[in-house]
């Protein structure tokens, strides 16, 4: 049997992809390892990220690393695949001799067909799970349709495509089948879903009939935009105790002039009151949003503005991206990357600064409660679970002392809340 390495690099929708593939190759009796700590296949294939620079320099390198292991031995093929091939795939067929194949995010199906095997088109929607057995990524769409002035998402992606909903319940009910009880719901913009194919947005309803699927616990809602937010889908939440009160929505800045310069189609007004109805609508929300930092035209005063925001604002989860000048892009051709790279880093540092701070207050308020918990694992002295406040990597996580109970990996528990820290809570089992 034929040993094959997956590495995935980048994000949960760049996973779905890699799970595609490797049922794939599954189908065609190889075996394969997936993120293995010491890859032992014949065959190695990267997917890569292309979004911002830290991100291809992790890709770059770690192709390198593997062409390295070709020269010595290790491996007898090298594929490529993913979202950097996508963008740069001529510059890096030519730059990189010792990759046997260079795909790009859409033809990867073509790896099957290059090494001699079928591909088996009835398994188009099956994958097979890289994630622990109780959650799944559940990607609705790709690409985007706006034109934010930072982002290469849309130069890689193309134009929004809505996947049919017919097609997504019916996964819905096949991972259910597998054990799957909780969906992390994706896409680069989740609020367009089903603009596409059914003239209207159409997030809400799909999260209706998801929920409705027998079996799945949580749905958890990821990657929603401020512009044109579907407000329909808040009365979902409040009617679905499945429907998790959390929601991810990139917000990237609030200064006026910033949010012009970005093309965000929103403004600060905008935004204040787009925050104010979802905590109104869903009482107790977590809400996780992104800032960048030191984009082009961001003056001291422009900064001020976010972090001010993001005190009073208080989100629950939020993450901090300095500004990156990416090739291509409305800004790399019409602005001058004008804000020193040490002066982004400081700025993402102070606002990060304030959200630990804040996110501690918050944890500390859930001391002393009682909170539904799902165990992702165990990890030496403690079972590691999360709440429905939690998407998995990304956000805080519970942890429970395993001298204090016997618990299994991917069921429900009540758990009280004995301690917190800015980003981690800790709990023991309500008997």
């Amino acid at each position: 049997m034929k040993k094959v390495d997956v590495v995935t690099l980048g994000c949960s929708k760049n996973l779905v992809d890699s799970e595609r593939l490797i049922k794939q190759f599954q189908a065609a009796g190889f075996s394969v390892a997936h993120d293995a700590e010491n890859p032992e296949g014949e065959i190695a294939i990267i997917n890569t990220c292309g979004f911002i620079g830290d991100a291809k320099e992790e890709s770059i390198e770690t192709i390198l690393e593997f062409a390295e292991a070709k020269k010595r031995g290790e491996i007898k093929k090298l594929f490529v695949m993913g979202c950097l091939s996508e963008r740069y795939f001529q510059q890096l067929k030519t730059e990189l001799p010792e990759v046997d194949g260079m795909y790009g995010k859409f033809d990867w199906q073509q790896i099957i067909k290059d090494l001699g095997q079928t591909y088996r088109a009835d398994l188009v929607n099956e994958r097979s799970l890289t994630t622990p057995n109780h959650y799944a990524y559940f990607k609705i769409s790709e690409g985007c349709n706006r034109t934010c002035s930072y982002c290469a998402i849309p130069i890689i992606t193309g134009k929004h495509k809505s996947r049919p909903m017919e097609e997504l319940v019916d996964e819905a009910r096949r991972l259910a089948g597998k054990g799957v009880r909780e969906l992390q719901v994706i896409a680069q913009d989740l609020s367009f879903y089903g603009l596409d194919l059914y003239k209207e947005m159409r997030l809400a309803e799909l999260t209706q009939k998801v929920a409705d699927v027998e079996g799945i616990d949580w749905v958890r809602l990821h990657y929603a935009y401020p512009a044109g937010f579907p407000l329909d889908v808040l009365k979902v939440m409040n009617e679905h105790p499945n429907v998790c009160n959390y929601m991810d929505i990139a917000l990237q800045h609030i200064s006026d002039p910033m949010l012009k310069l970005m093309r965000r189609n929103v403004t600060k007004a905008d935004t204040y009151k787009l925050i104010e109805t979802m905590r109104k609508e869903v009482p107790g929300i977590h809400l996780r949003t992104t800032m960048i930092t030191g984009h082009p035209g961001e003056t001291e005063q422009d900064f001020k503005e976010m972090l001010e925001f993001v005190k009073e604002a208080r989100f629950e989860r939020l993450g901090v991206f300095p500004y990156s000048h990416e090739e291509d892009t409305h800004a790399y051709k019409n602005y001058r990357d004008d804000v020193p790279d040490e002066v982004k880093q400081e700025r993402a540092n102070i606002i990060m600064e304030a959200q630990e701070q804040i996110s501690w207050e918050i944890n500390q308020k859930k001391v002393g409660s009682q909170i539904k918990v799902i165990i992702d694992r165990k990890d030496d002295d403690y079972y590691v679970g999360r709440t429905e406040f939690d998407s998995p990597e990304v956000d805080p996580e519970v942890l429970i002392p395993v001298d204090s109970a016997d618990l299994k990996t991917g069921e429900f528990y009540q758990v009280e809340i004995t301690d917190a820290e800015a980003y981690d809570l800790f709990g023991t089992i309500v008997e």
